[in-house]
């Protein structure tokens, strides 16, 4: 039986059902944060369990040719006899908790109900409980599946502790805000919760990772490089789902609050951190804030971002490389402009490709997101997303439109008969060789146009990586040579 008022929190396994050699090498930032929570206002056990992450494995590296591994993953899916399920099971076994608690994406979704699953087969007292990005988007449907006993939606540190409380001392759930849970064979909704307004009060994720994180000595430093600074998000896309969990508004943490966890990064090692929130700073004053306080507390930092492209302009990246600032990336998607109008990404081709010509000549390095397979295509609109990739002066992230449930998108396939009431969500993500939900495409042409698309992406980033690995040995050779540091600027730009 299940050791009393202990709680286990679960990142799902994704990338090592695809290859097992691979995994997620980062402490979630979620449960860092649910974690730390915890430990701050209960008296409950708490446990972190990545069970993506491996200690024997190398970091998960994404790879833009389709399909590689996606034999392998279906079949961990079917087959629960194998090395990650085992794992799953002992770590439960050996916990013996009251509570379980998974982070669930929609993409692991399928492995977050197997997770659910087997703890019920060791301990069907154990309550389950789901939260994370796709219990947000879709409501009631989560608890279709029976092992599964409460759905968080929303924020959830502050309805965790409410329901942990009402767990120890044996009160119902119709007071908490913000679940929806099963009552016999009626599922309840309860109202939703309001949003944390003081984001200064919550804990730093990595605060009390040595003492909750399983296997935290296994993990490397870069593994607490993420932060965030903001919650919510002003932009409305078509095909994202950032609103159903966060909202439009944007909550901002205080420039004190953000440095006063980065210099605690850099006292753990961390020299390089990474801004995970959806589009940094959000506004022009507040990165103001944030650079201006890094330039006086935290130095030697180095650190990236993702920015909305209408934001760059060359006094701001100035400001930003001089806070330590070293790699930006920029959200395009698509290299034509209806297409962008259509997805409400609120910017041009020309502004986007712009905004990564400042960033780049500012000396930083740019990443670029694209997506392919909008339900609008055509063959001209995946043509212009080509032409416009090879314009970037910078690496290329590439991925596959992928219509999750409970986004604007999710029913606008639906109401164009590109998703029929048997869609498997575990079947489809941004590198998928099933995604194809284009009206104007068939499934065998637009694989025969997006492989041709990612074969060009993945030469290009390798020939882009490539060559600056010979610049930089070509720059030490020079020094060692020449024994000084001049014109090493105008030498790299003729290796280029």
């Amino acid at each position: 039986m299940a050791t009393e008022h202990k709680i286990l929190l679960i990142e799902p396994p994704f990338c090592r059902l695809y290859e097992g050699s691979q995994s997620l090498c980062l402490y979630p930032l979620s449960l860092g944060y649910l974690a730390g929570t915890i430990r701050k206002e209960t008296d409950w056990d708490v446990t972190v369990y990545n069970a993506d992450f491996s200690p024997e494995s190398k970091p998960y590296e994404v790879s833009y040719m389709t399909g590689i591994g996606f034999q392998n993953y279906l079949k961990n899916l079917r087959d629960l006899s194998g090395p990650v399920w085992e794992e799953v099971r002992s770590t439960i076994a050996e916990s013996r908790p009251t509570v379980i608690g998974i982070s669930s994406k929609s993409q692991n979704f399928r492995s977050s109900c197997i997770i659910a699953k087997l703890a019920k087969e060791i301990d069907s007292n154990i309550l389950v409980i789901l939260g994370g990005p796709h219990s947000s988007m879709v409501g009631k449907d989560v608890l279709r599946d029976p092992n599964i006993d409460v759905s968080v939606r929303g924020e959830g540190e502050r309805t965790l502790v409410e329901l942990l409380a009402a767990i120890k001392q044996g009160r119902d759930f119709s007071g908490i805000n913000g679940i929806l849970y099963r009552h016999g064979a009626e599922i309840i909704e309860n109202p939703p919760r309001q949003y944390i307004e003081d984001l200064d009060s919550l804990c730093f994720p990595h605060q009390y990772a040595p003492d909750v994180l399983k296997d935290f000595d296994q993990y490397p430093k870069s593994a607490f490089r993420a932060i965030f600074a903001t919650r919510g998000c002003p932009y409305n896309c078509f095909f994202c789902g950032s609103k159903n969990i966060w909202s439009r508004r944007v909550r901002y943490r205080s420039a004190t609050s953000v440095s006063d966890e980065i210099k605690s990064l850099q006292r753990m090692g961390l020299g390089h951190i990474h801004f995970a929130d959806d589009t940094f700073g959000v506004n022009k004053e507040h990165i103001h804030r944030i650079c201006t306080s890094l330039i006086q507390n935290c130095p030697g930092l180095k650190w990236g971002c993702e920015i909305h492209a209408n934001l760059v302009d060359e006094r701001l990246i100035a400001l930003m490389k001089k806070a330590g600032c070293v790699a930006v990336n920029v959200g395009i998607e698509s290299g034509n402009n209806q297409m962008l109008k259509k997805i409400r990404k609120t910017i041009t081709v020309e502004k986007a490709i712009s905004a990564t010509n400042v960033i780049h000549d500012q000396g930083l390095d740019v990443s670029a997101f694209f997506m392919v397979g909008f339900p609008e295509e055509t063959e001209e609109t995946l043509s212009d997303t080509m032409k416009a990739m090879g314009k970037i002066n910078g690496h290329l992230i590439y991925s596959i439109f992928t219509p999750y449930p409970g986004t604007e998108a999710f029913q606008f396939c639906e109401e164009k008969g590109l998703i029929d009431g048997d869609f498997d969500v575990s079947l489809y993500n941004h590198q998928s060789p099933e995604n194809c939900f284009c009206v104007n495409l068939t499934k065998q042409r637009f694989r025969t146009i997006v492989s041709k698309m990612e074969i060009f992406v993945d030469r290009r980033n390798k020939n882009r990586a490539l060559k600056e690995m010979l610049s930089m040995q070509k720059i030490a050779g020079y020094i060692k040579d020449h024994g000084m540091v001049h014109s090493i600027r105008k030498f790299v730009s003729n290796v280029r």
